[in-house]
Formats: C-alpha cells, structure tokens, sequence
C-alpha cells in the first residue's frame, strides 16, 4: 500500500510540476528555445533527482534540506545569467530569494548535522519508492514555492515598483525577521541542558506555538505581491505560491506533524496543556497579563 501511495504520489508532483511548468512559461523570454521559466523551473527536480541517488546509497537524509537550498539558489542564479533584461523587481525578487535559501538552508543543514537524524526519514529512507517520492515532492516544493517569483523574473513584461511592491517588501522583512528570531530563540533555548525534554514558551515561542511557520509564511506572501503587476494569463496561476505554503506548512506537512508529536511527548503535562490553550497555533498574540 505505501508503495502504491509513493507510486501515486510522484505522478501528482510531476503532473502539477508540468502543470506549473506550462503556467508559468506564458510570456516568458525565451533561450535556447524553450521558455526560461521552464528551464529555470525544472532545476530543483533535476537537483533532488541528482542527489536522492547517493542519499539513498548511504542511507542518509542529511543533504535533503540543504539540496532545496541549493535548488533555489541555483534557479535563481540561472534566471538572472540567462535574462539580459533584468529589471530592479527582478533584482528585489532574486535577493529575497537568496538570502532567504542561504539563511535557512544553513540553518537546517548544521541543526541536523548536530541532531544526528530527521526522525521522519528514519524507516522512510530504507524504501526506495518512498524516499523517491520526498525527493520529487522536493523539487515540486521549489518549484511551487518560488513560481510566482521566478514568473516575474523571466517575465518580458517591464513595470515600475509601486505600493503593491512596497508592501511585498515590508512583509517579506517582517516575515524574515520572525522567522529568524523564533528559530534563534529555539536554538538558544535547546542549547541549555535543564531545556532537555522541555518545550519552549518563552519570546516569540509565547505569542505562537509556531512562530517561524508564521514568517515562512508571510514572507513568501510578501514576494508573491512584488511578482504579481507582472505577471498576466495563465502566469496568474503561479500567484499559488503561497497558497501552497500556507496550506503546506497548517494542514499538511507542518504544524500538524508537529502538533501530534508534541502531544505524544507532552499531552498530559498539565504546562503543555495550559500553554496549547492559551496561545494561538499560528497567528502571534501577545500573552495576557
């Protein structure tokens, strides 16, 4: 049954990957024949698929994050070696871009060097067609994730910044910023062995039980109102972008792989129980009294 589901799951990521793919290349330029979204877009499957082979031969899931780091980096720098028609939005997009996938791909990458294990890859990378599918599901949530982004930047469309930029901008800072803090201030907090076994509650960890996912999201909203006067027909349909990762990060992957592990370890400690009631899952509140 699992390999069924695997089977079925990586024909779902390159069906909605070529749909992707067909979306985003309307009024694109073009090189070497193809449309440079299309070429640009198919980079981070072609990454995954590079790397899944030796990751599996070792039986490691130690690059898996760092390979979608790279994933976007590499389009990216693509997208503007090969536009010789970048534009200040181009520019703005690729930054934001960038400095996101340094900034959390090294973070990702040396907090499972120093853990040992991703405890989701543990009987997942033992299986061929399972660990395949992440791969894939890989190089689809980079190319999703950034479509509407990569759409502006290979668009041949030219219009100047305006508010709907600005406020792109101010959003994807704010969302930067929360994602950082919250992820720093969890690092600290486990750096402290009387923390071993502990849940944090404290800073960004008291107003959201998970602050990072909040600026995950609100950052790549952001980014997708700065790519949005460009982009026209069916590029619109890129505009998913952050739709998938808010739908990603709450109802699928995320929160709620988080949520049941955390209740598994803490479900009946009353603390637990009383700071799950009192602050929000997502949005940031600040704490009473």
């Amino acid at each position: 049954m699992k390999k069924a589901n695997s089977i079925l799951g990586i024909i779902a990521s390159l069906v909605i990957g070529a749909a992707i793919l067909v979306a985003g290349s309307q009024s694109s330029i073009s090189v070497f024949g193809l449309p440079l979204f299309f070429v640009c877009g198919a980079i981070g499957f072609a990454l995954h698929w590079t790397i899944f082979l030796p990751s599996f031969a070792f039986q490691t899931e130690h690059y898996f994050d760092l390979t979608g780091s790279l994933s976007y980096i590499s389009t990216v720098i693509a997208a503007v070696y090969l536009n010789p028609n970048l534009d200040i939005r181009d520019l703005i997009i690729c930054a934001m871009i960038l400095i996101w996938a340094v900034r959390l791909g090294s973070f990702l990458f040396w907090r499972i060097k120093k853990d040992g294990q991703d405890k989701r890859f543990v009987v997942m990378k033992t299986q061929f067609v399972w660990f395949l599918m992440t791969w894939t599901l890989g190089g689809l949530w980079v190319l999703v994730t950034m479509a509407a982004g990569l759409a502006a930047m290979t668009s041949d469309t030219t219009i100047a910044l305006g508010p709907l930029a600005y406020l792109g901008i101010t959003l994807w800072v704010a969302g930067m910023l929360v994602e950082v803090i919250a992820d720093n201030q969890k690092t600290e907090f486990r750096k402290n062995p009387e923390n071993r076994d502990r849940f944090i509650s404290t800073g960004l960890w008291a107003w959201s039980r998970h602050p990072n996912y909040f600026g995950e999201i609100t950052l790549w909203f952001g980014l997708a109102l700065v790519a949005l006067p460009v982009l026209s027909g069916w590029q619109l349909a890129t505009m998913i972008s952050p739709i998938f990762v808010y739908t990603l990060l709450t109802k699928i992957s995320g929160i709620p792989l988080l949520e049941r592990m955390a209740k598994k370890k803490w479900g009946s400690d009353p603390e637990f129980i009383a700071y799950t009631e009192s602050t929000p899952a997502l949005r940031l509140r600040k704490p009473q009294g």
